[in-house]
C-alpha cells in the first residue's frame, strides 16, 4: 500500500498537508493532516518528518497503548508515528490525521485514524506500506 502525503501549507506553528492512498488510477484523498512546523520560530532543529519515503510498520505503541503505523528509517529521529490529535501540540514529530476545518487543527481524528487502520489491516497478507511525504 503505497500512502502520499502532499503539504499544503506551513506557518511558524505547524504543517499542514492532505494524505493520499495511490492506486491505479491515481491518488485517492483520504484525509487531512497536521505536524509541527518545518521551520519553527525558535530556529531549533524541525520537528516536522523530512520529505521523502518511508517503509511503515504497524508496531505496538506504549505511549498511546494501541497498534499504530511506525516510520522507518527518519533520519535523526525515532518513535515517528501516526496518531489521532487536533492541534500541534499534540504532536512531537508525528503525522496527525483528520478533517481540517479551521488553520492549524484537525477533527475528528480519532475516527480517522480508526478508519486509516482498518485499511491497513484489510490490506493482502505481507504487502508492503510506505509512505512519501512531498516537500512543501
Amino acid at each position: 500500500m503505497e500512502l502520499l502525503l502532499e503539504r499544503t501549507e506551513q506557518t511558524q506553528t505547524y504543517t499542514a498537508g492532505k494524505l493520499g492512498i495511490i492506486n491505479e488510477m491515481g491518488v485517492a484523498h483520504f484525509c487531512d493532516t497536521l505536524e509541527p512546523s518545518l521551520h519553527p520560530a525558535n530556529h531549533l532543529r524541525p520537528k516536522a518528518i523530512p520529505a521523502g519515503r518511508y517503509d511503515v510498520a504497524i508496531t505496538w505503541s506504549p505511549k498511546f497503548k494501541r497498534w499504530l503505523p511506525l516510520l522507518l528509517k527518519v533520519p535523526y529521529r525515532t518513535g515517528i508515528r501516526i496518531h489521532a490529535g487536533n492541534n500541534p501540540e499534540d504532536s512531537s514529530g508525528c503525522i496527525l490525521v483528520g478533517r481540517a476545518l479551521l488553520p492549524g487543527h484537525v477533527y475528528n481524528s480519532r475516527s480517522t485514524l480508526e478508519k486509516l487502520m482498518t485499511l491497513l489491516k484489510e490490506r493482502k497478507d505481507g504487502e508492503a506500506v510506505h509512505i512519501t511525504i512531498s516537500p512543501l
